[in-house]
C-alpha cells in the first residue's frame, strides 16, 4: 500500500485505484513532483467532502453513482473555504483526469461530471522585463549581496541560461556537467516539460559564463553530476536563484513579478519584438502548442501601444 493514502477514508477497490493513477501520472505522464502533490491534494479533498457526506469509507461505486449537484456542492464548498476560482478549476481538473483513468482501467463509469463546468479564469499574460532591467539585473548579481567569486559566477551563468536561452530554472539546474556547453558547443539538448525534447543555440557569452564558472569552482564536478552546485557541494536549489531575484528586485525597484521564471518571459518577448518568428520561438521554449506561444504576441502589443501612448505626438 502507497502511504500517500494510508490515512484516507477509502476502500481496497478505491485504494489500488489511486495508487495506480499517482503512478501513471508519476511514471508515463512524467509530472513534476510538485504537480503531483497538488493534484493528489486536490482529490484528497474531494474524496474527504464524499466520506463526510456518505459517513463511510468510500469505494469505485460511491463515485460512480455521484450525480451533478454533488459536484457542484463540492465546488461550491471550497469556494466557502476561502478557494480561488483558479484552485477550483485545478481540482476540477485533476477530478477529470483520474474519472477518465477510472473508466479506461477499471470497470467504472460516471457521465455526471461532464455536465460541470469550469470556473472562468481572468486572462493573464506573461510579465517580462524591459531588456534594460533583464541586462541590469545580470550586471547586478555582484552588487547586492557578499559571496565568494564563484558563487557570483555560478549565479551570472544561471541567469544567462534563463535569459539567454529561454530555459526553465528546474532544466538550468537538472544540466548535468557533461552537458555544460562549453568548448565550442554551440547547441544545448533539452528535455522539458511532458519529455518533450528541444535543441537550444547557446550564445558565446553563455558558453564564456559557464567556463568562467566551472573553473572557478571549487568543487569536482563529475560528468554525470550537476553541473550547478550550492555552497556546500549539493545540487543548487533554485530557491537560492529566487532569492537571488528577490535582492535583485529590492535593490534595482524591479516589479514583484521579477521572478526567475520571468527572465524566460523576457527571452520570449525580446526575441518576438525583434522579428523572430513565433514558431520558432514555441521551439525554443519547448512549448507543445502554439497557442501557448501565442500569448506572448499580447505582451508585444501591450507595449507598443505603451510606447505609442508615451511619445505620439498628439494634443
Amino acid at each position: 500500500m502507497d502511504k500517500k493514502f494510508e490515512n484516507w477514508p477509502l476502500e481496497h477497490d478505491l485504494r489500488d485505484a489511486l495508487n495506480s493513477w499517482s503512478h501513471y501520472l508519476q511514471d508515463e505522464r512524467d509530472l513534476a513532483e510538485k504537480t503531483l502533490e497538488s493534484y493528489l491534494r486536490d482529490i484528497r479533498q474531494f474524496l474527504g467532502f464524499v466520506h463526510r457526506k456518505r459517513d463511510k469509507e468510500i469505494n469505485l461505486a460511491d463515485l460512480a453513482d455521484l450525480q451533478a449537484r454533488d459536484f457542484r456542492q463540492f465546488l461550491a464548498f471550497r469556494r466557502e473555504k476561502g478557494a480561488s476560482d483558479r484552485s477550483v478549476a485545478r481540482g476540477l481538473s485533476a477530478l477529470r483526469m483520474f474519472f477518465k483513468f477510472l473508466e479506461r482501467h477499471y470497470n467504472f463509469s460516471n457521465s455526471e461530471l461532464q455536465l460541470i463546468s469550469s470556473p472562468k479564469l481572468a486572462h493573464s499574460i506573461p510579465k517580462p522585463l524591459p531588456v534594460e532591467k533583464a541586462l541590469e539585473s545580470l550586471d547586478a548579481t555582484d552588487l547586492v549581496r557578499d559571496v565568494p567569486q564563484w558563487i557570483n559566477d555560478r549565479d551570472v551563468a544561471v541567469l544567462l541560461l534563463l535569459y539567454g536561452a529561454g530555459l526553465r530554472i528546474s532544466e538550468a539546474l537538472n544540466l548535468l556537467r557533461a552537458e555544460a556547453p562549453i568548448e565550442g558547443v554551440e547547441i544545448l539538448e533539452i528535455t522539458g516539460k511532458g519529455n518533450r525534447e528541444r535543441r537550444v543555440p547557446i550564445l558565446p557569452i553563455i558558453s564564456d559564463a559557464i567556463a568562467t564558472y566551472i573553473s572557478s569552482c571549487p568543487f569536482e564536478l563529475e560528468a554525470n553530476e550537476p553541473l550547478f552546485r550550492g555552497e556546500k557541494g549539493k545540487k543548487l536549489s533554485p530557491r537560492i536563484i529566487q532569492l537571488l531575484m528577490a535582492r535583485l528586485r529590492q535593490a534595482l525597484q524591479l516589479p514583484e513579478t521579477a521572478t526567475p521564471h520571468a527572465l524566460r518571459h523576457s527571452f520570449a518577448t525580446h526575441l518576438l519584438g525583434t522579428g523572430a518568428d513565433l514558431r520558432q520561438i514555441q521551439e525554443l521554449l519547448g512549448h507543445a502548442s502554439l497557442s501557448t506561444t501565442q500569448i506572448y504576441t499580447e505582451v508585444d502589443r501591450d507595449q507598443l501601444l505603451r510606447i505609442y501612448d508615451a511619445a505620439h505626438p498628439r494634443e
